[in-house]
């Protein structure tokens, strides 16, 4: 199972809901209470997003955060990037080994493939798409941990014989 932190999944909903709304400049606070996320947090994410170049601030009384780029220019991965930083299933396969098992570890040669699958996963679709403003690619995505890693196989995840990733 991958799970996104708390506030890299509270990124893709605050982008999506700009992609949503792309007709009007929204405040952090109009968009805690619409997205119902707590307003500190909004702002948190809204900084990381403006940091990144994914989101525009106007100041003033009619000012408020849109969405920098048209939404079907703006990848999942993108956001999720900006939030968290780089995306990985491990953090060997991210960071600087810190593990005491690096050199000897049967796993780790498999990660850098699988997290490159899972970044083209999340790169293949858009806030527009997230927001329904635009149909939904015909792509589907598709890995066995065969395909992704040959010889990584059912030992190595001990209770998961398969994992799959699909986007529909």
């Amino acid at each position: 199972m991958i799970i996104l932190s708390k506030l890299a999944d509270y990124g893709v909903i605050v982008a999506t809901h700009l992609a949503a709304h792309s007709d009007r400049q929204i405040n952090a606070a109009a968009i805690a209470t619409e997205t119902r996320l707590p307003q500190a947090t909004v702002a948190k994410v809204l900084k990381s997003l403006a940091r990144a170049g994914i989101v525009a601030a106007l100041r003033g009384a009619t000012g408020g955060y849109r969405l920098a780029r048209d939404a079907s220019e703006i990848s999942v991965a993108e956001v999720v990037a900006a939030i968290g930083g780089a995306i990985g299933m491990t953090q060997c396969s991210v960071h600087e080994p810190d593990c005491e098992r690096h050199d000897f570890c049967p796993t780790r040669p498999h990660w850098q493939r699988i997290n490159l699958a899972i970044g083209q996963a999340l790169s293949a679709i858009t806030l527009a798409e997230m927001a329904g403003t635009q149909l939904r690619s015909a792509k589907r995505f598709e890995f066995s941990v065969e395909q992704i890693a040959p010889g990584f196989g059912a030992q190595s995840l001990h209770t998961c014989a398969r994992a799959r990733i699909q986007l529909h």
